[in-house]
């Protein structure tokens, strides 16, 4: 009887030493705590648990190197129990365009973070590929707007060049963008099948001023088992319109600039019929000069339109007005809504969103932010990027 008791008390003090969330102190305390958390789950619960981990190792961190991973993935949940990394995996999920929830079914095949996976003979990321092919497809194009993005679409061939038919599997597919020799951009998703819906690189996310010559070189790898495969799109045309441009923010700041002497220490020799400086700040909120643009473009009042901006971007009015390669294209507008979203001092941020409709009839919903600066007194547009 005495020893049943003593089992007992053993039993229940190792059942209470057992962590239900994350110690992130040092990484033997990390992994010993993982493993507690994963051994009081079922078999289904546990392996959607480590798939959760392994999608917040792999992206929701930005750390370089399986170690560097690691201990970036402990900070990020240390103190958290399951449903709350379960919750932060979906989120990450969902964030990066990759289909995979902790509610569905088991997905990513045996993941562990802190350990490689060998290749075994039911890997599903054993794929018996030869090399990487990736198309690249404009998006979004239409007569007024040219393409605002790029669809990057990675295949895994055979030796023929034939797309290699898997599924079930979890490849780590990241794209990187350069230009002028320099790395502007990195995207990590997971490849599972063959059908796989790549990259949605939109234009909005590449700085104009880091683009050299409206070309970037993009590379894709995705890693299996065995191979890690890569291929590159050297000299890809850009759309510089839809390029994301700095904020403007006059260099001059005389309008909020004050006198530092009180009004009781003006000179002796002060007149009375001093003419005041003319006093540029505007009057009017930002999103009218907004809203007269996008009217004048809608009634095809193209020079108007151009009037309502000082945006080099959009070159002379004859560029602007190109029906080919500008605005003239535009056939009709319906603004939605248009509405402030910050002023200070001589800049600000408007959010527009409307319908356009081109020459050919095409209509397209549009998210615009534009951003505006104070010219003598008058908001001018100096920036305009689609969300």
């Amino acid at each position: 009887m005495k020893k049943s008791v003593l089992l007992l008390l053993m039993f229940l003090l190792i059942v209470a030493c057992k962590k239900d969330k994350v110690d992130a102190t040092n990484p033997k305390a990390f992994q010993s705590s993982i493993n507690d958390m994963a051994s009081s789950l079922n078999t289904l619960q546990q392996v959607k648990f480590n798939e959760a981990l392994y999608i917040l190792k792999t992206f929701g961190v930005d750390a370089d190197g399986e170690e560097n991973e690691i201990r970036a993935l402990g900070k990020l949940i240390n103190g958290m129990k399951v449903p709350g990394i379960l919750a932060l995996a979906d989120q990450v999920a969902q964030r990066n365009g990759i289909e995979w929830t902790s509610t569905g079914p088991p997905s990513l095949g045996e993941m562990n973070i802190f350990g490689n996976e060998t290749a075994k003979e039911s890997d599903p990321n054993d794929i018996a590929a030869k090399s990487l092919n990736i198309g690249v497809q404009p998006v979004g194009t239409s007569d007024v707007l040219a393409a605002q993005a790029l669809a990057i679409i990675p295949r895994l061939v055979d030796g023929n060049g034939s797309n290699v038919s898997f599924s079930g599997a979890a490849l780590e597919t990241i794209m990187e963008v350069f230009s002028g020799g320099n790395k502007i951009l990195t995207a990590k998703n997971l490849m599972q099948d063959n059908n796989f819906k790549g990259f949605n690189l939109k234009f909005s996310s590449l700085p104009a001023q880091k683009v050299i010559d409206n070309k970037i070189d993009i590379t894709v790898s995705v890693k299996t088992t065995k191979n890690t495969f890569k291929m590159s799109k050297i000299g890809v045309d850009v759309n510089p319109k839809a390029l994301l441009l700095p904020q403007t923010e006059s260099d001059l700041s005389t309008e909020n600039a004050e006198s530092t002497l009180p009004d009781a220490a003006a000179p002796d020799n002060a007149t009375d019929n001093v003419t005041p400086a003319a006093n540029t700040k505007p009057v009017a909120d930002p999103k009218t000069s907004v809203t007269k643009f996008l009217n004048s473009l809608g009634s095809q009042n193209f020079r108007s339109a151009y009037d309502a901006a000082d945006n080099p971007n959009w070159g002379s009015y004859d560029t602007f007005a190109n029906p080919t390669s500008g605005f003239g294209g535009v056939k009709n507008i319906n603004v939605k809504n248009v509405s402030t979203n910050s002023t200070s001092g001589s800049a600000a941020t408007v959010n527009a969103t409307y319908d356009v409709t081109d020459k050919d009839g095409k209509t397209t919903a549009l998210h615009v932010t534009f951003g505006l600066k104070n010219i003598n007194g008058e908001w001018k547009i100096s920036s305009y990027k689609i969300n």
